[in-house]
């Protein structure tokens, strides 16, 4: 059991626990260094992730438009082109 306990954390449990203690302070450190917060990352990720699905869906409604404004030319167009080679 310890042998699968160590392959799968890749060293003995006390020397990973150890190491991630260490590099949990180093990174905290630098962390507060910047002025970064868990909870500011998290809010920046969610401002993001709502602004790309409000942007999103802005933009297929902007295609939705480009598709009204074409339709309107190219599907009269489309019928008299149609109507005209008809006849032939």
């Amino acid at each position: 059991m310890a042998e699968g306990t160590n392959r799968f954390l890749g060293d003995s449990p006390l020397r990973v626990l150890l190491k991630l203690v260490v590099v949990s302070v180093i990174v905290g450190y630098a962390m507060s260094f910047f002025g970064w917060y868990p909870y500011d990352i998290f809010r920046t990720v969610q401002r993001f992730l709502l602004n790309l699905w409000y942007n999103g869906f802005d933009a297929l409604g902007r295609v939705g438009d480009y598709l009204l404004l074409g339709g309107v030319i190219v599907i009269p167009a489309f019928i008299i082109i149609r109507l005209l080679s008809y006849r032939r």
